[in-house]
């Protein structure tokens, strides 16, 4: 499949991305220094406009990840819930392995990952883009083998599911200090965890348990 993804098309989707910048803003904001976020750090609260859009990752092999939580973008997208698939569920065969390899620099904590996205196309199947970022963020271990991630697209849904390939990946290095943001720490997330309660309606993230 040759994936085209013009100039013109990424720089108009780069400038109309605000869930994506909220959630890197959220992300810088809850670093350290040299240090990568906490999984322990990560309110939903602090998420509240993206949550829809925003799903957290775990790795389970070199190159492979699975959701832990995803909101109900993905469910729009899939037809299905995707807690405890694999990442790649969502990518086009043809686009596996080109992910299955930057992730490896994701989840050794040294790149932040951010694809461009295009829908396969069929009957049913109308024109959809996207875009995905990825953000490394530790474990219970301390290790960088989670990830925050967030997607919009752009497009009709149409027919479920839809599977992407990729246009396009950008390995941007994590800087060494943390850069200036517009958005400010949300207070209070390096206190103990209350329980999150969703607003009524259907909840906007859902909880995977990993059992091996």
């Amino acid at each position: 499949m040759d994936l085209t993804f013009p100039g013109s098309e990424r720089k108009a989707m780069t400038n109309t991305s605000p869930l994506i910048q909220q959630v890197r803003a959220y992300w810088e904001a809850l670093r350290d220094g040299t240090h990568l976020p906490a999984r322990t750090l990560v309110d939903p609260r602090g998420l509240s406009g993206a949550l829809e859009h925003t799903f957290l990752l775990e790795q389970i092999a070199p190159g492979m990840a699975r959701f832990r939580l995803a909101g109900m973008h993905f469910f729009d997208l899939m037809g299905m819930e995707v807690k405890g698939m694999p990442l790649s569920a969502l990518i086009t065969p043809a686009s596996r392995d080109r992910l299955a390899q930057d992730m490896g620099q994701l989840f050794a904590g040294r790149a932040i990952l951010d694809l461009w996205l295009e829908a396969e196309r069929g009957l049913g199947l109308p024109a959809l883009k996207g875009r995905m970022i990825l953000l490394p963020i530790t474990g219970t271990n301390g290790q960088p083998d989670m990830a925050l991630g967030c997607l919009e697209t752009q497009g009709e849904t149409g027919r479920k599911p839809r599977r992407f390939g990729i246009a396009q990946i950008v390995q941007e290095p994590i800087l060494q200090t943390k850069p200036e943001v517009s958005a400010q720490p949300i207070l209070g997330l390096a206190e103990s965890q209350a329980p999150f309660t969703p607003t009524a309606g259907r909840p906007h993230l859902r909880l995977v348990h990993s059992r091996d």
